[in-house]
């Protein structure tokens, strides 16, 4: 059954110069990108799940690896084991989003998008055919549900080691909260914020708990439905006891001394129109997808309410995660910063098809060296996690680290992600309340 609605080019009338029409899609489009793992489980030459991928047979699995994790296991810093490909189904409320609003969607001669309302902006198989087709994958990604409409994540540790001794240099504690202002699917209300004057799209704050010289610096983004409008940032600095805003080249400083840009923040934080994507296929790829309470994990945070436990480091500087990686669905998505001054030369995004969620991110200097590995484990909503994650239907965030390969260093970031709107309303992602924090 067709859901897509037929649009008619009349060439004399609407120009290729106005919009790319709005491709028609079927509930088979439907289920083959939300539920591909239904009647199908991706396979490849020489691999079967339970493997270990090591130093010594790594060439065997080349294929199935992203570039920087194939460098790692080649020279030995990690070995990975390998688990059966599972499904990781986003709520019905997003898919059933994308239903009614997809048919309307298209793009405009910037690469903004016209028409979007909620769920899964391009819902159709990317073509390599189609010279659009990392635009529209980008969006998917852009609005994808990485962290559902609103989103918490208390304790989130990050430690910054290095790479050669696995010595922990320093340790920051943060609370962080996400709040998307539209595009709304869950939470009331729905689809959007019925007072938005700032026309916001998300707002994003964190604030750091630990250790005493940098306690209570704060950082609050505002990213615009206007994706050709610059985020506006502010940085309330701890012991300065002031806001002050951020310039733009400062997204791509490091962040409190991290391996992460702002514009790294979940694998690309920035305006979609500040690149230029290219579709670089699909493949079958290695990504770290896993059961939770079913992985090795740490002893810390102590004390936590819920009983809840980081998941553990292991490899090289204790710079990797101790879990299981699973072959699964993926699209690569290459950006190539507009600016000739940026720092980076290129982003490769590894997008889960099925969650089009960030699984990996291989970053590129201006001089086309590989400079940063940049992984995101995701751990399955309803299968031992919180209670308070069960049925909210989000790959959550689980476990991520940045390595900066030239430097030889790494941050690793364990968090405890939840899925609730309790906290997050409009009122805590304001300048005011950075002050209000910050006495």
């Amino acid at each position: 059954m067709k859901l897509g609605k037929t649009i008619v080019l009349i060439t004399g009338l609407i120009g290729l110069s106005q919009t790319a029409a709005a491709d028609p899609f079927t509930e088979q489009d439907i289920d083959k990108s939300f539920y591909p793992y239904k009647d199908w489980t991706p396979t490849a030459e020489g691999y079967t799940p339970g493997d270990v991928v090591d130093q010594n047979n790594v060439e065997q699995y080349k294929a199935i690896l992203d570039e920087a994790l194939y460098k790692f296991i080649k020279d030995g810093w990690v070995s990975i084991r390998t688990a059966p490909t599972t499904d990781f189904p986003l709520t019905p409320d997003y898919v059933e989003a994308t239903r009614q609003h997809a048919a309307d969607v298209t793009l405009n001669p910037d690469g903004t998008l016209k028409n979007f309302v909620a769920g899964r902006a391009f819902p159709q198989e990317p073509s390599t055919d189609d010279p659009l087709a990392g635009q529209k994958l980008v969006w998917d990604y852009q609005y994808g549900f990485n962290s559902g409409d609103s989103e918490t994540i208390y304790p989130f540790w990050w430690t910054f080691r290095n790479v050669k001794t696995g010595k922990v240099e320093r340790q920051l504690k943060f609370e962080w909260h996400f709040l998307n202002y539209v595009h709304r699917v869950t939470f009331d209300p729905k689809p959007a914020y019925p007072e938005n004057p700032g026309e916001i799209y998300r707002g994003i704050y964190g604030i750091v708990k630990e250790p005493f010289d940098l306690a209570n610096t704060q950082i609050l983004i505002h990213r615009y439905q206007d994706d050709t409008k610059r985020d506006d940032a502010w940085l309330y600095v701890g012991f300065q006891r002031r806001v002050r805003r951020l310039a733009a080249g400062q997204i791509t400083d490091a962040f409190l001394g991290s391996d992460l840009m702002i514009e790294d923040f979940e694998g690309y934080n920035g305006r979609v129109t500040d690149y230029n994507w290219k579709f670089g296929g699909a493949r079958n790829l290695l990504l770290p997808f896993y059961v939770h309470d079913e992985m090795d994990l740490a002893d810390e945070p102590k004390n936590d309410p819920d009983g809840y436990h980081f998941v553990d480091v292991e490899g090289q500087g204790n710079c990797f995660p101790k879990v299981t990686y699973q072959l699964r669905k993926t699209y690569t998505l290459i950006g190539t910063p507009k600016d000739p001054n940026h720092p980076i030369g290129k982003r490769v995004i590894n997008l889960d098809s099925q969650t089009m969620t960030m699984a990996s991110l291989v970053t590129y200097d201006r001089k086309g060296d590989m400079w940063k590995w940049f992984p995101i484990g995701k751990a399955h909503s309803d299968n031992g996690h919180l209670p308070v994650n069960k049925g909210k239907g989000v790959a959550l965030d689980d476990f991520a680290v940045v390595i900066d390969i030239q430097a030889g260093h790494c941050t690793t970031l364990q968090f405890k992600s939840q899925i609730t709107d309790d906290v997050n309303q409009p009122n805590l992602f304001t300048v005011q309340n950075l002050r209000k924090a910050g006495r």
